[in-house]
C-alpha cells in the first residue's frame, strides 16, 4: 500500500497488494500519547523507526523520532495538541517519509477487546462493537477507534489488525473473574477482563526462549505508570489485578488501584459526579495523590529522605505488590518464576529490592546482579527465578499483524 505521492505498481491505494520488503506499523495509541513503530515485515520484525507523541490535549504537544537504520533521533514540536489534527499530522508525516512507502498493514493495540481470545482483523462491524463498549474504557476505546477511523478515510484498502489487551485473560475462570455483583451485572458484561496482555504475550515469549525445564506457576509483574500484576499455570492466565477497567488492581502512578465502593456512594452524596470520579481514580490518584507530589517513582525515590509522603507512596506501591504476589504464588499452588517488567519495573532496582525482600518466605533471593539490571537476578540458591524483561508492546504487535498479512486474512 503506498502512502507517498510516488506509488509503486505493487501498492495502489484502496487496495491490499503483497509486495516484497512490506513494512508494519504498530501503533500504541491512547487520548494523551500515541506511541508507533515500524518494521520490516517478516516472521521476526525488524524495527526501522519508532517514536510517540506525547502531551496530546496539552500545551506542548511533542512528536519524537528514532530511526534505528541511522541511530538518529529527532523532535518535531506541533502546532496543534487537538487530538484529530495531532493524528492527521502523523498520517501527514508517514505520507512524506521516503523510509515508510510501504506499509502492507498497520495493528493497533485496543486495550479492550470484549471475549475476543485473539487478534481480529478490523472491519465496520468490528468498529461498531467497540463503540458500543467505549463507556467501558472512556480513557483509551474512542481515541483507538478515532485512530483507525482516520487510517481508514485515507486508505480504505489498508490492512488494519486490533490486538487486543484482554484477550491474553480470557482464560481466567470463573472464581477469579466474577464480582459479587448479581449475575444480571455479569450477563451485561461486567466482570473482570484484565490488561496489559499484549505485554504479558511478548514476556511469555520471551521466557519460551530460555528454555527452561518445568515452569509451571508464574508471576508477572508489568510496573510502569499503569501497573498490573498476572498469574499464569500452565501457559494460561489464572488471576490479574486490573478488573472491569484498567483503574483497578495496584496503585498506579495517577489510577488509585482498588477501592471500597462506599467512598464512590460518599463522593457522589457530597456532589461528585461519575465524570469528576472517573477523573479522581485515574489521573488525581496513585503515587500522586499520595504524595501530593509526583506521579514519576523516580521522582519520588530522590526525594523520599526529606518528604514522608513520597516515601508513603513507595512503600504503599510496594506493599500492595508483595501483597499480590503473595496471594497469587497461594492461589497457583506454588511459585517457579517472578518477571519484572514495564518503566518501573525495567529500571528500579530499589524498588525490586525492596518488593523481593518482603517475600523470602516463598524462596526468593536476588543478589548484586540486580543492582546491575541484569536479566537474571536471583540469586543462585533461590528457589523461584527472578528475571528482569523489557516488554516491547509494539513489536508484538507487528509479530500478530505480520501473520494476519502473510496469511491474507
Amino acid at each position: 500500500m503506498a502512502i507517498l505521492k510516488n506509488q509503486s505498481n505493487a501498492f495502489k491505494i484502496g487496495k491490499l497488494m503483497k509486495a516484497v520488503n512490506a513494512n508494519i506499523l504498530a501503533i500504541n495509541g491512547g487520548s494523551s500519547c500515541l506511541k508507533f513503530a515500524l518494521f520490516k515485515s517478516e516472521v521476526n520484525p525488524k524495527k526501522i523507526i519508532s517514536g510517540q507523541i506525547k502531551r496530546i490535549g496539552l500545551d506542548g504537544t511533542e512528536f519524537m523520532v528514532t530511526n534505528h537504520k541511522r541511530n538518529k533521533k529527532s523532535d518535531i514540536k506541533l502546532d496543534t495538541s487537538d487530538f484529530k489534527d495531532v493524528i492527521v499530522f502523523f498520517i501527514d508525516w508517514l505520507q512524506k517519509r521516503g523510509e515508510l512507502k510501504k506499509i502492507s498493514a498497520v495493528g493497533h493495540r485496543f486495550v479492550h477487546g470484549m471475549k475476543h481470545t485473539r487478534a481480529a482483523r478490523i472491519d465496520e462491524k468490528l468498529l461498531k462493537k467497540l463503540e458500543q463498549i467505549s463507556k467501558y474504557d472512556p480513557d483509551h476505546l474512542p481515541s483507538e477507534i478515532q485512530i483507525v477511523r482516520l487510517f481508514k478515510k485515507q486508505f480504505p484498502g489498508l490492512l488494519q489488525v486490533a490486538c487486543f489487551d484482554t484477550a491474553f485473560h480470557t482464560t481466567i475462570p470463573p472464581v477469579a473473574k466474577r464480582f459479587a455483583i448479581p449475575k444480571k451485572y455479569f450477563e451485561e458484561g461486567i466482570q473482570r477482563y484484565g490488561f496489559h496482555g499484549i505485554s504479558y504475550s511478548y514476556l511469555m515469549e520471551e521466557l519460551k526462549k530460555r528454555n527452561e525445564v518445568g515452569i509451571k506457576e508464574i508471576i508477572l509483574a508489568h510496573l510502569g505508570n499503569g501497573a498490573s500484576i498476572a498469574a499464569v499455570k500452565d501457559g494460561k492466565c489464572m488471576d490479574t489485578t486490573m478488573g472491569f477497567t484498567p483503574a483497578g488492581g495496584i496503585v498506579m502512578s495517577t489510577r488509585s488501584g482498588d477501592l471500597d465502593p462506599g467512598i464512590a456512594w460518599y463522593l457522589m452524596q457530597k456532589g461528585m459526579n461519575a465524570k469528576q470520579f472517573n477523573d479522581l481514580i485515574n489521573h488525581q490518584s496513585g503515587l500522586l495523590g499520595i504524595s501530593g507530589t509526583s506521579s514519576d517513582m523516580q521522582d519520588l525515590l530522590r526525594i523520599e529522605k526529606k518528604n514522608k509522603d513520597a516515601a508513603l507512596a513507595i512503600e504503599i506501591f510496594c506493599y500492595q505488590i508483595k501483597k499480590f504476589i503473595g496471594g497469587y504464588a497461594a492461589a497457583l499452588g506454588g511459585l517457579d518464576t517472578l518477571i519484572f517488567s514495564g518503566g518501573i519495573g525495567e529500571n528500579s532496582a530499589i524498588i525490586r529490592s525492596r518488593i523481593c525482600e518482603g517475600i523470602k518466605y516463598l524462596g526468593i533471593e536476588i543478589n548484586k546482579r540486580n543492582n546491575k539490571n541484569e536479566r537474571t537476578i536471583s540469586a543462585n540458591k533461590s528457589k523461584v527465578k527472578v528475571y528482569v524483561i523489557p516488554t516491547d508492546e509494539e513489536l508484538m504487535i507487528a509479530k500478530t499483524t505480520f501473520k494476519f498479512y502473510r496469511e491474507g486474512k
